[in-house]
């Protein structure tokens, strides 16, 4: 069971940087990445996942949204770490392959090649004023250009392959040989290459990628090995992980190299109660306009006029095609209409995990829980999304590792 700990902000609740005792500007200082990284690290996990907006969103006078650039906090985090893949969000759209290879490369020597690589298409309005674009292209358009720059990305990457380092001062030979110019002349990832800098010693980094709509799914059986996924239903996950492999073997990549990761919210304590308490707890403290407007914007629906405790007028069908999260508003929005959810119910379930797989009880029910998805072949383990940090991370290492690893809860 692969476990990443993705880690945002103050945590994946929207109120989490207004419970007790949390310091809202604890994000923007290094002390707080490396207490979650260390905690993380100690809990078992396997890797970190930073995401990443290149913008500020809705009301940012109203909650934190300023946020440093995840691949800095992550080279920051290399020497505090000993064997976590370190995975960034890196965009697409607004990033040239030759400033993408580097980076990304950069981070892999500094770790000793443990960094990954979070494809992103970018998807909010904000993100595409803010490099002059009058509007964000629709989705087909946006992994177009996705293609062209990873495919130039690894270009530039494999245009190190068979140049080997010497560093013979005596002879004055530093490579066996210069590598050849990549000219890539893709429709938006043009590039003469070669990039400055080898993978060597370590294989090329970890890509990963998040999106389930049907041009997500074709990109990540090309070029993912790893796929962030939001998936609530065991069967439909199933269903989903049976999809992906299929076109993974149709790209002619094998399978089992491709591991599909479902986001995962948990609230784990010692009792049922005292978890059910810490997600009441934070539920409290948010602030309903603020969350209504984010849903408006995720889902592209006017809300202004539903009411808040009846159950929700829309469903699926009522969404625009291209939205920039179309699969995954989708996906809330059938959750609500199964459950007969009213808008408030749903405001509250968004804040606290935007569709992704909520578990609230104790260690052993969290660990169960995840056991059984692996072993019905719904995942191939969890990207797991704490709730508040560093506090998550610790509540996770201490109530659900232990269960996982098949022994009794760690000690308080």
């Amino acid at each position: 069971m692969i476990l990443n700990a993705v880690l945002f902000g103050h945590g994946s609740h929207e109120s989490a940087w207004r419970a007790p005792g949390a310091d809202p500007m604890a994000p923007l200082r290094l002390d707080h990445w490396l207490a979650c990284a260390r905690a993380a690290e100690t809990a078992g996990f396997d890797g970190l996942f930073l995401g990443d907006i290149l913008c500020l969103q809705d009301r940012p006078e109203q909650h934190p949204s300023e946020a440093l650039d995840p691949f800095l906090v992550l080279a920051a985090l290399t020497g505090a770490t000993q064997r976590l893949t370190l995975t960034g969000t890196a965009s697409t759209s607004f990033t040239h392959p030759w400033t993408l290879a580097r980076r990304i490369l950069s981070l892999h020597h500094l770790s000793g090649g443990r960094a990954g690589w979070n494809i992103v298409t970018s998807s909010y309005p904000q993100e595409a004023a803010n490099f002059g674009w009058p509007e964000m292209p629709p989705t087909a358009e946006r992994y177009a250009l996705a293609e062209d720059v990873v495919q130039a990305v690894r270009a530039l990457w494999a245009g190190w392959d068979g140049i080997t380092r010497l560093g013979d001062a005596a002879s004055g030979r530093y490579l066996n040989r210069a590598p050849d110019p990549i000219r890539h002349q893709g429709r938006y990832g043009a590039t003469g290459g070669p990039v400055n800098l080898s993978p060597a010693p370590y294989g090329p980094p970890l890509l990963a990628q998040a999106g389930s709509s049907a041009e997500g799914l074709a990109f990540a059986a090309r070029h993912a090995d790893q796929v962030f996924t939001v998936q609530s239903d065991l069967a439909e996950a199933r269903a989903f992980r049976a999809r992906l492999r299929q076109q993974v073997q149709a790209c002619g990549r094998d399978p089992d190299t491709v591991k599909l990761l479902p986001g995962v919210v948990i609230f784990a304590d010692e009792t049922r109660a005292k978890a059910e308490a810490q997600l009441q707890a934070l539920t409290a403290r948010l602030e309903i306009d603020h969350i209504l407007a984010k849903l408006a914007r995720f889902t592209g629906l006017d809300l202004a006029s539903a009411p808040l405790d009846r159950p929700l007028p829309f469903g699926p069908d009522d969404l625009q095609p291209n939205r920039f999260s179309n699969s995954r508003a989708h996906l809330l929005l059938g959750q609500a209409r199964r459950q007969g959810l009213t808008l408030r119910q749903l405001a509250a379930r968004f804040a606290a995990g935007r569709g992704h797989l909520l578990l609230v009880g104790t260690g052993a029910e969290v660990a169960a829980v995840l056991r059984d998805w692996l072993a019905q072949g719904a995942a191939d383990g969890f990207n797991v999304m704490p709730p508040l940090l560093p506090q998550g991370l610790v509540d996770f290492g201490r109530h659900v590792a232990p269960h996982l690893r098949g022994q009794g809860p760690a000690p308080l």
